[in-house]
């Protein structure tokens, strides 16, 4: 379990120097008025689809697959909506670490509130579901202010943004878990802890199985939550951190607990119930996930790339 990290003098080696003109320029813009941010955020995204082609072809990929049905324009129109998102997110990474409580709270409202008390009154941890919105980082610091809890991660290969990272979303979370240390989620929340969990990213064969995903029909899925809900029996709450329109701030959006709809009969039958309640949580505000991840990249043996 991570605590809060101290500073090294390794991160100050010229090999981190990049990073911190980096981390500078994040934090300085993100010292301009709300308004001004979503303005700016919403133009770099735009900008950023001529530079990152590949990240294009594979948002409009996943778009194709999931929404076979929606007409070509409407997809695309979702897609420049999308990479303006990713703008957003960038800058929105930056309000979550560096913006006082104040400010937090001046531009995020909480609904749905009434629905994590009830799961708390039970008495038992809850896997809180965290979906991979753009808005994730800003997401996680709100509702942390609201209840803090333990956030999963995949530590970061670059030390200083490792550093920063962590530090950034301890501001409002009592530590960090790897996500790969299923045994020390599953103690937490036999002790009651919240979770912080985001099941709907592909992580590769190893830990998956194969369930129905929006129009795919064999997305390989992470059978974690299948194991820590059998392991610990708490109570599974999805949330959505979505960015009203018209630069009006955001809303965090606390879901039902939904452990009861979850099919623990196999691992297929527990990851098709979350894919299920991912792609609910995605209707709200599905300009905003995260389209550009290869969410499809794992295939079943024999079959070819969708990429």
């Amino acid at each position: 379990m991570t605590r809060l990290p101290e500073f090294s003098s390794e991160l100050l080696r010229p090999r981190y120097w990049l990073t911190w003109i980096g981390i500078f320029l994040l934090y300085v813009i993100v010292l301009l008025p709300y308004p001004l941010l979503s303005f700016l955020g919403r133009n770099v995204g735009r900008a950023a689809m001529r530079f990152i082609p590949r990240r294009v072809f594979i948002a409009r990929r996943n778009l194709e697959l999931c929404f076979p049905d929606m007409p070509a324009a409407e997809r695309e129109a979702m897609l420049k909506q999308n990479f303006e998102s990713v703008g957003m997110g960038l800058l929105e990474t930056g309000i979550a670490w560096f913006w006082p409580d104040w400010r937090i709270n001046k531009w995020c409202t909480v609904t749905g509130y009434e629905h994590m008390q009830k799961a708390r009154e039970k008495q038992r941890g809850v896997l809180l579901i965290g979906m991979h919105f753009l808005t994730l980082e800003l997401g996680a610091r709100v509702f942390g202010m609201q209840n803090p809890g333990i956030g999963v991660y995949r530590p970061n290969d670059n030390k200083l943004l490792d550093w920063l990272q962590t530090r950034g979303r301890m501001r409002s979370n009592k530590s960090m878990l790897d996500r790969k240390d299923l045994k020390g989620m599953i103690r937490a929340l036999k002790r009651d802890e919240i979770i912080w969990y985001a099941p709907d990213h592909d992580y590769g064969p190893r830990s998956s199985v194969f369930a129905p995903f929006f129009a795919v029909q064999n997305a390989a899925t992470t059978v974690g939550s299948y194991m820590l809900i059998r392991s610990a029996s708490p109570a599974v709450v999805p949330f959505v951190p979505r960015r009203l329109p018209h630069g009006r701030g955001y809303e965090l959006v606390i879901l039902p607990d939904i452990s009861d709809e979850i099919s623990l009969e196999s691992d297929v039958a527990a990851a098709t119930c979350m894919n299920q309640a991912v792609e609910k949580a995605v209707w709200m505000a599905p300009e905003q996930y995260m389209w550009l991840h290869r969410r499809f990249k794992t295939r079943p043996a024999g079959e070819p790339s969708r990429y």
